[in-house]
C-alpha cells in the first residue's frame, strides 16, 4: 500500500529505510503513523540513529534532551515538518 507523501516525506522515509535497514518500502510508510512503538516499530536506539543521520544529511543538530522530541518523532510527517523548519532557520 502506498501513501500520499510530500517530496520531503519521501526523502526522509527513504533515509529512515536506508539508515535502519528496514524491510519496508519508503512509500509504504504512512506519514501519520507513529514512528515509535506500534507504527513503524522504532525503539530508542533507532531514534538516536535517525537523529544522527538527519543531523548529518540536513546540517543541523538534533539533541537527545530536546523537550520537543516526542512531537518531532511522533510520525514521518512531524519529522519532515521539523526538518523543513530547521532548514529555513
Amino acid at each position: 500500500m502506498s501513501f500520499v507523501q510530500t517530496d520531503l516525506q519521501r526523502e526522509v522515509a527513504a533515509l529512515l529505510v536506508e539508515a535502519l535497514n528496514l524491510d519496508v518500502a519508503p512509500e509504504s510508510i504512512d506519514p501519520d503513523a507513529p514512528l515509535y512503538g506500534e507504527g513503524l516499530g522504532l525503539d530508542s536506539i533507532d531514534i538516536l540513529e535517525v537523529a544522527l543521520v538527519v543531523s548529518q544529511r540536513y546540517g543541523f543538530q538534533m539533541r537527545s534532551d530536546d523537550a520537543d522530541n516526542v512531537r518531532i518523532f511522533r510520525s514521518l510527517a512531524s519529522l519532515a515538518d521539523h526538518i523543513a523548519e530547521q532548514r529555513k532557520a
